[in-house]
């Protein structure tokens, strides 16, 4: 069955496109050691602002480091905190969507109404504040990015939840005396999990891009350790005659986050029927 689904989910062309987008970037990622030609800190004075050519693929920075190097250890850095990030915000939203549609009463309108107190509050500017308090760091980064961002899957997994509680099986299991976690882990969770991994694949895309404003900004990965987001930094200072500088970071941001958004599409159309009819 999931094999089926797999498959299905690939047949989309558009899922496939962006399949073969992430795979790609974690494979480079993953490689960036043995593909990288220079090391990625390494200063060079007589290198400085060179443009791209067959020594350095995507030219070169203000301090002569070889900016195809870091490009391939930014991916490193902007993929892990992508994941981990949504990992933290995924497994808060499942326990708290959980809780808010099984139990609903006082559980739920307490935990809805931290839900509506955090999307009032404009997520990016609510990180920046948060991490104006913190040292700057890779591992402060995902804890926060992952503790801002649950309220979108809190919510898809109390409709869900809500809907499925009414559900025959459901209503058959409770009067056959199952308890609560046998429901919620046995029937509930898995017949919930189209929305959790839909969204999780497109939460990885607004974390990547959360994670580049804020290196962008000199709040996020400090140097000399590279993100897409600092090498853009560096990029603004010299726009006007070294544009490399800017382009390339600005397109692995771009292709990375139209990946997930194609695969996340995808995967919603090969998961979920209602939306496949709905786009016929």
């Amino acid at each position: 069955m999931r094999r089926d689904l797999v498959i299905k989910a690939l047949s989309n062309p558009l899922a496939l496109v962006g399949f073969v987008i992430i795979l790609g970037i974690l494979v480079v990622a993953t490689l960036a050691p043995y593909i990288a030609p220079y090391d990625p800190n390494a200063i060079d004075v007589k290198a400085i602002l060179l443009e791209p050519s067959a020594l350095h693929y995507m030219g070169t920075d203000g301090l002569g480091r070889d900016v195809f190097s870091r490009m391939l250890y930014g991916a490193r850095i902007s993929l892990l905190v992508g994941i981990v990030a949504v990992g933290i915000a995924t497994a808060i939203g499942v326990v708290l969507g959980a809780l808010a549609g099984y139990y609903r009463g006082w559980i739920d309108v307490v935990i809805m109404r931290m839900v509506d107190v955090m999307l009032s509050i404009p997520t990016f500017f609510l990180i920046l504040a948060v991490i104006a308090f913190l040292t700057p760091s890779i591992w402060n980064i995902m804890i926060v990015i992952g503790l801002t961002s649950w309220m979108g899957v809190t919510r898809l997994v109390r409709a869900e939840f809500l809907s499925l509680r009414e559900r025959e099986f459901v209503m058959a299991s409770q009067t056959l005396g199952a308890k609560d976690r046998r429901l919620i882990f046995k029937h509930l969770l898995p017949n919930s999990l189209t929305p959790i991994i839909v969204s999780s694949v497109l939460g990885v895309a607004s974390a990547v891009l959360i994670e580049s404003g804020l290196s962008f900004l000199g709040l996020g990965v400090q140097a000399p350790q590279a993100s897409w987001g600092n090498i853009l930094t560096d990029g603004k200072e010299y726009i006007q005659f070294a544009w490399w500088l800017s382009l390339f970071p600005g397109l692995a941001i771009l292709i990375t986050v139209l990946g997930y958004n194609l695969l996340g599409e995808g995967l919603r159309d090969a998961l979920d029927p209602r939306s496949a009819n709905k786009n016929k």
